[in-house]
């Protein structure tokens, strides 16, 4: 790896403007619904209608943060992808440690996932679609390797969005300070994956 190479095992903290900072702790503390765009004003310590220059709503303000969500993670996780090669086992670990990963190191920025059903229907079928992406990868990694005999699940639909879901409920316990870091925690959930498609090593005949 060069010394410009993106390292997709690592996350900085997320920067975010002032008020989108506002935004996000109180969406997370108070719900989407119980949030209001005079408590984020409050939170910054502008007026209202100074928010309202940067953001002409609070469905903007959870738009944009949703839409960053989904940068991160699709970057993340395409990188890892092209990272891993053809070999269905190393796709579907390399998904699943930088899902993990996000899901632990930005947990409220992922906890926004659960306010998809706040979006308008415009913004929220172009998030869908997004997300969406990180299902598809996973299915086709694990399609592969049932092809391939190397998977042995007789469900790869239900594998690929239990695999997901279980990812996205890192986001509602991990604790920074409690006793397991990111990385083994997210080495733990591939393992906790690759037994959920029932890849045994010993018959890995195609890599």
């Amino acid at each position: 790896m060069t010394e410009d190479a993106f390292d997709w095992r690592a996350y900085p903290p997320l920067e975010l403007s002032p008020i989108l900072s506002a935004a996000l702790a109180e969406i997370v503390e108070h719900g989407y619904e119980g949030t209001t765009v005079r408590k984020i004003a409050s939170r910054v310590g502008v007026t209202v209608p100074a928010l309202y220059y940067h953001f002409e709503n609070k469905q903007a303000m959870l738009r944009e943060l949703l839409d960053r969500a989904m940068r991160i993670v699709l970057t993340h996780a395409r990188a890892a992808l092209e990272e891993a090669g053809a070999s269905c086992v190393d796709r579907l670990s390399a998904l699943v440690e930088a899902i993990a990963l996000y899901m632990a190191h930005h947990r409220d920025l992922a906890f926004l996932d659960s306010e998809r059903r706040s979006l308008t229907p415009g913004n929220r079928a172009e998030y869908v679609s997004r997300r969406d992406e990180l299902e598809r990868e996973l299915r086709a990694a694990i399609d592969t390797g049932v092809r391939q005999k190397v998977f042995r699940t007789r469900y790869p639909d239900e594998c690929s969005r239990a695999i997901l879901s279980m990812c996205q409920g890192i986001a509602g316990w991990y604790r920074p300070d409690g006793s397991i870091d990111p990385q083994t925690m997210a080495m733990r959930y591939v393992d906790i994956a690759l037994a959920t498609v029932r890849y045994q090593e010993q018959d890995e005949a195609v890599r």
